[in-house]
């Protein structure tokens, strides 16, 4: 069974950076594809980033896009999220998720692997 943690969360002020990781129990992602996910308080997860194992392709939720810079380093099984610019409303569980076949999507179903989170809060 595919295993799933996330790491990196944390307190961050508005405006700071953080970089989230996620590794993932197999010998390579060449793949899958992994997703990002968050759930702020109160509200519905949703889709933030996205990369392909075979060849990279990103993809990022607008409200993020210019802030967030998803990557892999498939030989780590690892995915990480670096977010800059933090805002108040980034502030949420981020979730990493993997499926199979190896190509991105924003519909939480098609994915089959999940991790339990890490927690994010930008506050001052």
């Amino acid at each position: 069974q595919l295993q799933i943690v996330e790491s990196g969360g944390g307190l961050v002020q508005p405006g700071g950076s953080l970089t989230l990781s996620c590794e993932v129990s197999v010998l390579t992602l060449d793949y899958y594809a992994i997703g990002w996910f968050r759930q702020a308080p109160g509200k519905e997860r949703e889709a933030v980033s996205c990369i392909t194992g075979t060849d990279g392709r990103t993809s990022y939720v607008d409200s993020v896009k210019g802030r967030a810079t998803i990557s892999r380093a498939n030989a780590k099984a690892t995915v990480y999220l670096q977010m800059n610019r933090l805002k108040v409303e980034d502030t949420g569980v981020y979730y990493c998720a993997a499926r199979q076949p190896d190509y991105c999507s924003a519909y939480e179903p098609d994915y089959n692997f999940w991790g339990p989170g890490t927690q994010v809060t930008v506050s001052s």
